[in-house]
Parts: structure tokens; sequence; C-alpha cells
């Protein structure tokens, strides 16, 4: 009889909604903080590859955001949910329900199998097993089996009161001390905003990097200021620094060499090397010098990049 009665259970808006609204935000906040577990991952344990070094986003800006905003709603659904339940029970039998939890069962049960498949496939292939990458796995493989274990416990209805208060304070710790592990490798907020500053000029050197070169192929001779550069290329605009609101200082050091200088806030490092721009040229040896024109390192305070023309590379294009 109870199959019959529960399929005799209608589902009103708000039960669709309600249920919708909690698988949402649960994957919202599981992907949201698997991203901010990889970023911070990747800047603790960052990875060379064949000489270059890549990574990808440094911001946490974004999960940690999504977190702050997604887990609440996902307990406040939760709760509203509870609550229905514990004035209509039956609704616990409501198909939008079983549909969306044997879903993220499913979901979570082939993540699950991936992440093992992964770590297996590494291994039999001899492949470098790096810290980095065990983290990755393992933060995966936890995220997902709480989710796994959660939801088998609700299906089979062994999730108590208590137990839900368990898992929530679980979830709320690891959420937290992820956040403040970010935030530890990362720098703050006020941190993170210097770099993107640092990051931005580096980025606008290399424009205006771009820019001589250009001037220099067209007129055969590089400018004596950057305002030079305005006054030949119509529609040119020449960066200024972002923080200061200044123009950046340029010099014309020799005939074919020059520098760019900018004031930055941070020493730069493998962490954020990535974020910089890297010009094609690599190193060119002239009048007994080499000067590596892709080389974005610097101090903090105000810094200097020596920078070269090849002639070969970048022809001019004055005749004569």
């Amino acid at each position: 009889m109870e199959p019959n009665q529960n399929s005799l259970i209608k589902t009103s808006a708000k039960d669709f909604f309600l249920n919708l609204g909690v698988i949402v935000a649960l994957y919202t906040t599981v992907i949201s903080l698997i991203n901010l577990l990889f970023t911070v991952i990747n800047n603790a344990y960052p990875q060379i590859n064949s000489g270059y070094y890549y990574m990808g986003s440094q911001s946490i800006s974004m999960p940690v955001a999504t977190l702050i905003i997604f887990f609440p709603i996902f307990i406040l659904l939760t709760w509203l949910l509870e609550k229905v339940y514990r004035l209509e029970p039956e609704k616990k039998h409501l198909a939008v329900r079983r549909w969306l939890s044997y879903i993220t069962l499913f979901v979570a049960g082939i993540v699950l199998a991936g992440d093992l498949v992964t770590i297996l496939y590494y291994f039999i292939d001899g492949q470098e097993l790096t810290a980095g990458f065990l983290l990755k796995v393992l933060s995966v493989f936890v995220v997902t089996l709480s989710v796994f274990l959660y939801y088998i416990s609700d299906i089979r209805n062994k999730l108590t009161k208590k137990s839900q208060k368990t898992w929530l304070i679980i979830s709320a710790v690891i959420i937290l001390v992820s956040i403040i592990w970010g935030f530890s490798v990362l720098g703050s907020p006020y941190t993170q905003r210097l770099i993107k500053y640092d990051n931005q000029k580096i980025t606008d050197l290399a424009n205006i990097q771009w820019q001589v070169i250009s001037y220099w192929q067209v007129n055969g001779m590089l400018p004596v200021s950057l305002s030079d550069i305005t006054s030949a290329q119509a529609y040119t605009v020449v960066p200024t620094d972002p923080q200061s609101k200044t123009t950046y200082e340029y010099a014309k050091t020799d005939t074919m060499t020059f520098k760019l200088c900018a004031e930055f806030n941070k020493e730069s490092t493998n962490n954020n090397q990535n974020q910089y721009p890297v010009p094609m040229s690599v190193s060119y040896p002239a009048k007994g010098i080499v000067i590596q024109n892709d080389n974005w390192n610097h101090p903090s305070g105000h810094y200097c990049f020596s920078r070269i023309i090849d002639p070969t590379l970048y022809p001019t294009q004055v005749r004569g």
C-alpha cells in the first residue's frame, strides 16, 4: 500500500523548487570548494614542466565569495525542507526528491571512480605522483565521498537530527579551513589587490615594449620619449600606471637599447610569474651584452627592465 499512497502525493511548485534549490546550492558549493582547493594547491605546490611554469588562475576571490553565499543558502534550504518533512513526512517520498538524490549519488559515484582511476593510472604509467597531484586527488575524494555518504544515508532514512548537525559542522569546518588556508598561501584580499596591480603593470610594460619595437620597425630608430609613439602612430594609447595614475618611465639608453621602469608593491615569485606576458623573443647578444627580453622578474619598489632591439628578428622598414 505504501507505494500507491506515495504515488498519490502531489509535488507542488514549492516542493519542486526547494528540492532543486538544495541540489543547485550543493553542486555550486562543492564545485567552488574544489576550485578553491585546486587554486591553493597550485600555488603551494607549483608544477614546472619542460622549463615553463604554468598555473591556473591565482585568484580565490570567486570561489570564496561563492562559498560565503551559497553554503548558507544550502543550509537554509535544507532547513526549510526538513521543516516541511516534519509537518508532512510523506513528502520525503516525492519523486522529485528521489530523482535528485539518486542523480547526486550517481554523479558522486562517477567522480569517485574517476578519481581512483586517475591515481591508479598515474601509478601504473610510472608518472610522478607529486605532492600537489596527490593533494588534488585527495581533496576531490574527500569532498565527493562526503556528499556520497550524506545522500546514501538520507536515502536509507538513517539521517537523524543529530547526524545532520554533525555533517553541517564538518562541512562548515572544511570550508572555513580551506578559506583560511587560501588566504595564508595567497595573502589577504589587500595583498591580492597589490599583486593584481603589479601584474597589470607588467602587462602594460610588455605592451609598451611592443609599441617601442613597432616604432623601431617603422622609423629605424628608437623613440626618445613615449610621446613620440603617440605622435607617430595614430590611435595608439600608451598605458599609464593603474595605481599611481602616472606615466611609466621610459629611457633610450643606446641606439638599440632602452629601459622600462615601474614601482612595484611586491617581489615577483614563481607563484605569479605565469600572470606575466612572455614575448616571443628570448635573449640577444649585442655589443658584448645579453639581455633577456622575456624576463619580467622584479623586486619590490622601483625597478627598471633593460631591453634590446634584435634587428634580425625585428627588421626595420626604413630603406637605406
